[in-house]
């Protein structure tokens, strides 16, 4: 059996709290600060690591999907031309909808 390492994520002070596994997103961010989804390698680069494209929505208080919600700017530059096809197909490749898939266990300390 492995066990977790412990790691730090940055989270915004006023993100809501991470839903139980199955339950509806909230925007809380975790799964996408821990590391990025697919569509999240390609923009950011890495595997590993928050991906560059989550991005905090002041007015909603909620983390939201750059992709999803078509911010081009968090896209690389490569990646501009291409951003309505990559936004029409982000729900799915991120499974927006289908609850919360994040096993990341929190820490308050």
């Amino acid at each position: 059996m492995t066990q977790a390492v412990p790691r730090t994520i940055a989270i915004h002070a006023d993100a809501p709290p991470k839903p139980a596994w199955g339950e509806p997103c909230n925007g809380c961010g975790v799964c996408c600060l821990a590391e990025p989804c697919p569509i999240g390698i390609l923009v950011s680069a890495r595997r590993f690591g928050a991906c560059r494209a989550l991005a905090w929505d002041e007015p909603a208080q909620r983390y939201v999907c750059g992709v999803l919600t078509g911010q081009r700017h968090l896209l690389p530059r490569w990646l501009r031309p291409i951003a309505p096809w990559l936004q029409r197909r982000a729900a799915r490749w991120i499974a927006a909808g289908s609850g919360c898939d994040c096993d990341v266990e929190l820490d308050d300390a």
